[in-house]
């Protein structure tokens, strides 16, 4: 690639933002990067007090990228965001109550097999009373019955927005622009007659450039023919007020994920006093996937404060599970965080088969932030040709589901737990989109 085209990269999130670094440290003269809003982006999956860091993988090209990840995390240059904590995973059998994924099992065998081979230690825990006497601060059942658990200590969690903040600091001293707002709002692509990308339009003008790259997560099916490859899925998050004493009492709490059932919980956060606590699971859509599943793509001030009702009653029962003494207290705030899931929950990084100057950074499907600090290195050497054969395949664009949606084939990589992917009512939506409003409006007025 020449160093004086002129690049364009549609969002603001972790693989934008990383991508727009890497390219400005390798040369490249004219970086410019565009967004409905300022990063951290308010209702982006790379926005939160939150985000795991682990290399905890059943896949070991995952499990060694997320390792020099993780070794980078400690680094000045990103400690600040940084939290190491250990990370405790379970499984247990299924109940009415609550319905596990068989394939669960065995992901957590291929995530042990895989830590092995790599010579990162991981210790066994056979039942609750022995989760215990490693984090006595866990005072629930945790995952019964048939508990089956592990913990590695090479892990932590960052805060994202903190992260992000940070990341687009340094891209500015690196000389990448930024345009937000409407001028930053990409609504289409205007292509010449060969089928090349000559300019995008937004909300309130057009840029051109040579070469573009779409980092859109989640709103990317709205903007590009994604050939049924990904499905925006809208996960449950909550978040539960803790008083400073609360939050100094249980400040040595381990990351807890449970692969059956979805659910899983941070440490607290100190700067805002939340237990903050979600679920990985097959999510919510917000369209028929034949159509097309996306958030809203209107400018936010942040996400909106509901849940549906289902994913409010998994979050409760995973606080029962954890600390049954918090649990009745309900969450102060809870939103929606949306995936841009893949069939296999493999990343996207591969130019778009209809357009040769179009390349595709997508697919984080729940799992991409903590790549962060690498992430940008392997887009842009997926941009660039430059990887091996075996990472350009796996994170080919795939065209295998052009012609009809396979809503079977968004199966993941097997840590996915809890009940099956479901379409949002038209009254689930509604009282989204009024809670989003809603949302907006007090952030607004807030700053006034």
């Amino acid at each position: 690639m020449e160093k004086h085209q002129r690049i364009v990269i549609i969002g603001a999130g972790a693989f934008g933002l990383s991508t727009a670094l890497r390219l400005k440290e390798e040369g490249y003269e004219s970086v410019t990067i565009l967004d409905r809003s300022v990063p951290p982006v308010p209702d982006g999956s790379s926005n939160d007090i939150s985000r795991i860091i682990r290399f905890d993988y059943g896949d070991s090209i995952y499990a060694n990228i997320a390792k020099e990840a993780f070794e980078l995390w400690k680094t000045p240059v990103y400690q600040e965001a940084f939290h190491q904590t250990p990370c405790l995973w379970v499984c247990q059998e299924s109940t009415p109550e609550q319905p596990v994924q068989p394939r669960v099992q065995d992901h957590s065998s291929k995530t042990k097999r895989v830590l092995t081979e790599m010579g990162q230690e991981w210790i066994p825990l056979s039942s609750v009373e022995e989760a215990k006497q490693h984090f006595p601060k866990l005072t629930g059942r945790l995952a019964t019955p048939g508990f089956d658990g592990f913990y590695n200590t090479s892990a932590g969690w960052a805060d994202a927005g903190l992260a992000c903040a940070r990341l687009m600091s340094r891209c500015e001293s690196a000389g990448v622009s930024f345009i937000t707002g409407p001028n930053g709002q990409v609504e289409e692509f205007e292509k010449n007659p060969d089928g090349n990308i000559k300019s995008v339009r937004t909300k309130n003008g057009r840029l051109e450039g040579d070469q573009f790259i779409v980092a859109t997560g989640a709103w990317t099916s709205s903007l590009i023919p994604t050939w049924n490859s990904m499905l925006a899925a809208g996960q449950v998050v909550g978040y539960l007020r803790l008083t400073p004493e609360e939050v100094a009492e249980l400040k040595d709490l381990p990351i807890y994920f449970n692969f059956s059932t979805g659910f899983f919980a941070f440490p607290p956060h100190e700067p805002t006093g939340y237990l903050k606590v979600a679920c990985h699971g097959f999510g919510y859509t917000r369209a028929e996937p034949s159509v097309t599943s996306a958030p809203p793509s209107s400018v936010v001030a942040s996400r909106a404060n509901y849940i549906p009702a289902d994913g409010l009653k998994r979050l409760t029962a995973g606080m029962t599970d954890l600390f049954p003494q918090l649990a009745p207290r309900g969450f102060e705030k809870v939103g929606i965080c949306w995936y841009n899931d893949t069939p296999t929950g493999d990343f996207i990084f591969d130019y778009h088969p209809e357009h040769r100057n179009l390349f595709i950074a997508t697919g984080g499907s729940g799992h991409g932030f903590k790549f962060l600090p690498v992430i940008g290195k392997y887009i842009v050497g997926s941009w660039q040709r430059k990887l091996s054969d075996k990472l350009l395949t796996k994170w080919k664009f795939p065209t295998q589901f052009r012609e009809r949606f396979q809503g079977e084939a968004f199966a993941g990589d097997g840590s996915r737990g809890g009940p099956e992917r479901r379409e949002l009512t038209a009254q689930e939506l509604n009282t989204f989109d009024t809670a989003l409003k809603a949302a907006s409006a007090v952030s607004r007025q807030s700053k006034i």
